[in-house]
């Protein structure tokens, strides 16, 4: 009886030790799950279809290859609607239920806060959550990484642009929610610092807007430049309805409405309209990050956009964490993996971190929306 309990015991340890335990969820000796809430369906369905496309892109190159430290990485995608409460319910479900190693890439700034306090109270890492507000980089959160630039950056550059070729009657719309207010702090301090008052600052309710009268308090401020803070099916809507109004005003808005999709609904209304970008062009062939997007996106159909291009990038980030932390993966050690990422060119687009700096990239250039459809630089 002695001898066959210590033979049990020596087995026992043996397996441990050909077998080891994974202390985190979401990991086996060949997956990585990772989750996603993000609206597939309602206002930004058409800009998500894009960014998702993108990521699905590189990941299927990287599982093609055998994924990352002999692990494929499994997407699981959930549709919030673009709806806070949704978003903050899903990311339960993906970390209680279904156990995910991490979270990446959901959309939207409201919902982003309503997601925060889920990463806290599990310990779970959120990568490239595809908002630019400022409430995400200071004070920097230990389990965020954001990868895009600040919206406060791009409202900046669209106030420097207007103001360098002449333009003193500058304009602010903003969705009346956390990502319009951001802008919004990034529009006064932007104007602040050139001694400028704005032409106009008006704000929309997110949910019903009444785009008319938000047209007529534009047309009637009469602006000769307006940015505008809001996403993609709004701003489309309240772009034509201002051009409807027989206004030229220049308007310029957000790399969140970079899409391929957002440029076809817009239609003859769209042209001319500015958009910043937080990434190097889609279709580039002098960056190295341009060709490799090019040829992962063609031979995944994926649409060729800047919309895909951030997530293509959002990708790439998530799976360099992913090398550096080791085949002995666990989410402290990925932490501590992104945080080790300083400078890292990923072919045209710097990306740097540290314990005390979440930010990621500060990259932001300005395109305009062409007659024939197309972003031009």
């Amino acid at each position: 009886m002695f001898y066959s309990l210590r033979t049990l015991i020596v087995g026992l340890i043996f397996v441990n030790f050909l077998c080891p335990a994974y202390a985190d969820d979401g990991v086996t000796d060949t997956r990585i799950l990772i989750g996603q809430t993000v609206g597939l369906t309602g206002t930004i369905a058409g800009p998500v279809k894009e960014m998702n496309e993108g990521a699905n892109a590189y990941l299927a190159s990287v599982n093609s290859r055998g994924g990352v430290n002999g692990r494929k990485i499994e997407l699981l995608t959930l549709d919030d609607k673009f709806d806070a409460k949704l978003a903050a319910a899903n990311a339960e479900l993906l970390v209680k239920k279904e156990r995910v190693f991490a979270l990446f890439q959901n959309r939207g700034t409201p919902l982003t806060e309503a997601i925060a306090p889920i990463l806290a109270a599990n310990k779970i890492p959120l990568i490239a959550p595809s908002t630019g507000a400022m409430v995400f980089h200071a004070p920097v959160n230990p389990l965020l990484f954001n990868v895009r630039a600040k919206y406060q950056d791009e409202v900046r550059k669209g106030v420097e642009h207007f103001a360098t070729i002449g333009s003193t009657s500058i304009g602010l719309l903003h969705v009346d929610d956390s990502f319009g207010k951001d802008g919004l702090a990034g529009f006064v301090s932007a104007m602040n610092e050139r001694n400028m008052i704005p032409a106009i600052v008006a704000s929309f309710p997110r949910v019903k807007p009444d785009y008319e009268v938000t047209a007529n308090a534009i047309v009637k401020a009469n602006p000769s430049a307006l940015i505008i803070v809001s996403s993609s099916a709004h701003t489309i809507a309240i772009i034509k309805a201002i051009r409807a109004k027989g206004s030229l005003v220049q308007i310029m808005t957000l790399s969140n409405n970079s899409s391929q999709s957002f440029v076809q609904e817009l239609g003859p209304a769209g042209t001319g309209v500015i958009v910043s970008q937080i990434t190097p062009a889609p279709n580039s062939v002098t960056t190295g990050l341009g060709k490799e997007f090019m040829a992962l996106a063609k031979a995944n159909n994926a649409t060729v956009s800047y919309a895909a291009m951030e997530g293509f990038v959002a990708a790439k980030v998530l799976v360099e964490g992913l090398k550096r932390a080791g085949r002995n993966l666990t989410r402290e050690g990925f932490v501590r993996a992104l945080d080790s990422i300083q400078k890292f060119d990923l072919g045209g687009l710097m990306i740097s971190y540290a314990p005390a700096d979440h930010t990621g990239s500060e990259f932001v250039e300005m395109t305009m929306i062409s007659k024939d459809g197309r972003f031009i630089r």
